[in-house]
């Protein structure tokens, strides 16, 4: 895992330093992938690319499942899971919520992740088993936080229906928490939570990509992550907290139906 962790590190390290380097305005060449709002620039396909090859230069039989460029089949157990920049409104915009996002999985079980957070100088980290860290500091989520003083990070989807029953569950859940936050990168937002910067985190049609390395990030930090109902964390719902607010957070949600409509 050690191994996994530092080629990870150096990888999603060299990305973060390209797109520093050559992040775009927003005149320059931005595609739609599912509504006018999901957007994709070329620095998201050269980003992935830029992975893809350090990755098979070392390890050329691993599979790697990208955003961009889906799954590329290969030899063994081991397949990594990137998200080439999380965020990329944040990033087309300047502002610093955006990353760089690598997982490795071994017999589908995720064992090594880092989150590269480049504008902002931040590169979380975590090995299975061996917990989670920023940098030098070991990280532990905020426990014992009742709903009512949790502070929420979420988000929303681009299609406008789903917006609009997202939209119907955040104005249910605000008047009973302390504060809603709303970042605009599903990574950033589970790191901030294994960090102790906000306490809970729940979001509907988030991809693996989004949330494989920060999971294990939060998951090394003490969190609980999971779906509805008892379903593991998957793109139908995602679902993070400390023990007990976990708990909490899931019945008033279940309560909402929040993955009613499209």
């Amino acid at each position: 895992m050690t191994d996994f962790l530092r080629l990870a590190e150096d990888i999603a390290r060299e990305a973060g330093d390209m797109l520093l380097a050559k992040r775009p305005t927003m005149s320059r060449e931005i595609e739609t992938k599912s509504s006018p709002t999901d957007v994709v620039t070329t620095l998201d396909k050269a980003s992935e690319a830029l992975i893809r090859e350090r990755i098979l230069a070392a390890r050329p039989d691993d599979r790697i499942l990208g955003e961009e460029q889906g799954e590329a089949p290969g030899e063994g157990d081991v397949r990594w899971i990137v998200d080439p920049i999380d965020g990329t409104v944040n990033f087309l915009y300047g502002l610093p919520d955006w990353a760089v996002s690598i997982a490795v999985e071994v017999a589908g079980k995720v064992v090594a992740g880092v989150v590269n957070v480049p504008q902002r100088g931040e590169v979380y980290t975590a090995a299975l088993g061996e917990g989670s860290w920023l940098g030098a500091e070991r990280l532990r989520c905020n426990t014992g936080v009742p709903l009512s003083q949790a502070l929420v990070a979420t988000g929303f989807g681009y299609a406008k229906a789903r917006r609009e029953s997202q939209g119907e569950v955040v104005a249910k859940v605000l008047p009973r928490v302390r504060d809603i936050r709303r970042g605009g990168s599903c990574a950033i937002d589970i790191c901030s939570l294994a960090a102790g910067r906000v306490d809970a985190y729940y979001e509907r049609g988030v991809n693996q990509w989004d949330f494989a390395a920060a999971g294990l990030v939060a998951t090394e930090s003490g969190a609980r992550l999971g779906g509805l109902h008892g379903r593991p964390v998957s793109s139908e719902f995602a679902l993070c907290a400390a023990p007990g607010l976990f708990e909490e957070l899931h019945d008033l949600l279940a309560s909402l139906d929040p993955l009613r409509g499209a």
